[in-house]
């Protein structure tokens, strides 16, 4: 029941990536619409949520595949320019594409830091592998 939870939320968290989440003056995410990679990417994870369910065991494999897969992507776009430095044309860029959404952190001149919209994704997807990969033997 806790897995299914984490992922309806991670489902509607990472929609955000693709409608645009804002409520009022605050801005969480800007959507890249129907015809963008970050849909494309929540139709693989409802793809492998459907396995999930419908073809067990082997549908939990298919749905930890994806979710590693995720989490290597968002820390290849994401941590490895905060943990390792970036270029100043990355980081120009990185800020200029999520100025005005929702921080916890400042932005800063040379380290790239996610927005809060991002780093509950990250802690999401996270969350969700764990959660896959201890119920992989059930």
């Amino acid at each position: 029941m806790i897995a299914t939870i984490f992922q309806i939320v991670l489902w509607i968290w990472f929609l955000g990536a693709v409608v645009t989440y804002r409520f009022g003056k605050v801005h969480l995410v800007d959507g890249e619409g129907f015809k963008s990679m970050e849909c494309f990417a929540l139709g693989l994870y409802s793809a492998g949520l459907a396995a999930y369910y419908l073809l067990m065991p082997a549908g939990r494999f298919i749905l930890a595949g994806i979710l590693v897969l995720w989490a290597v992507v968002q820390f290849l776009c994401h941590w490895r320019y905060t943990i390792f430095g970036v270029s100043e044309q990355k980081l120009k860029g990185y800020n200029e594409c999520f100025r005005g959404t929702l921080r916890i952190f400042p932005e800063s001149e040379t380290r790239l830091v996610p927005d809060l919209y991002h780093i509950v994704l990250h802690v999401l997807i996270l969350v969700n592998l764990v959660l896959c990969l201890v119920y992989l033997n059930e």
